[in-house]
């Protein structure tokens, strides 16, 4: 998957946005204070926090396949230096290999050096590249190893066991998780079916004549108060996956995405 820039999210957020204010604008001309108005907030919302989400997993993608292939990274580049290669030589030798996304900036990180560039100064200007929590872990270490003196690929072996067990350990957190994500999901597909057996047995059983006064949810107003509910539940849901998944709120949208969609659909379909 292509590395996603800073720009892009950006630009992808301003047209995301604007797109779905046009639509609420158009929305609220015809439609407010109606059913339709509320369905087309609806849509406004997925149609704002689509394009980010879908940007947003390709950047998540890219770099957790770089933060995988930094343990092989570095293994290369110490069987290089056993070999006697130098440390510029073991990198050029390792981009020359398939390390996912990371040959590409193993080779600019290579040229780099090979126009001048020291080598702390390619390292830095490849964590900022990469921007990874691994690598902003990692260069650091190795920016301090290489100032103390000393052999620096000596470092490498060390920090490529480090990387791996903080690759496990996040296996085993998100392996752990996955029950709790699960619930969540459950927990609104067990809403849904909730509202929609209480809608479809009990308020569509009563006529607005039989109402007792304005006591009662007439069956309109309770589709609306039950859509409400469904998309405020999804939404948050959405937003609580994420940060028990992936552990950022950002990660959520996409859990917020789909279970929007499944509840605007649901009740479509039942009510």
């Amino acid at each position: 998957m292509p590395k996603i820039g800073s720009f892009e999210k950006k630009a992808a957020w301003i047209v995301s946005v604007a797109l779905g204010v046009v639509i609420l604008a158009v929305a609220a001309v015809w439609f407010f204070g109606t059913s339709t108005f509320d369905e087309y907030v609806v849509i406004s919302i997925v149609v704002i926090i689509f394009p980010p989400t879908v940007i947003n997993f390709i950047d998540y993608r890219w770099r957790k396949s770089v933060d995988e292939h930094l343990p092989d990274l570095f293994r290369t580049i110490v069987q290089a230096q056993q070999t006697g290669m130098t440390l510029p030589q073991a990198l050029e030798e390792a981009s020359k290999r398939d390390y996912g996304p990371l040959t590409k900036e193993l080779k600019k990180m290579v040229s780099q050096m090979a126009w001048g560039a020291s080598f702390e100064e390619a390292l830095e200007s490849f964590a900022k590249r990469v921007d990874t929590v691994l690598v902003k872990r990692m260069v650091p270490l190795v920016i301090e190893a290489s100032h103390a003196g000393g052999r620096v690929e000596k470092v490498f072996e060390p920090i490529g066991k480090f990387v791996q067990s903080t690759l496990l350990l996040e296996k085993e957190r998100k392996a752990r998780t996955r029950p709790y994500l699960a619930i969540i999901y459950v927990a609104f597909f067990v809403f849904l079916f909730t509202i929609i057996l209480l809608f479809r047995s009990f308020f569509t059983q009563i006529s607005e004549d039989a109402l007792l006064g304005n006591v009662l949810l007439s069956p309109d107003a309770a589709k609306r108060l039950f859509f409400h509910m469904s998309a405020i539940q999804a939404f948050f849901s959405g937003l609580v996956a994420g940060k028990m998944g992936e552990g950022t709120l950002y990660g959520g949208l996409k859990h917020s995405l789909i279970l929007l969609l499944i509840g605007f659909f649901a009740l479509k379909l039942f009510l």
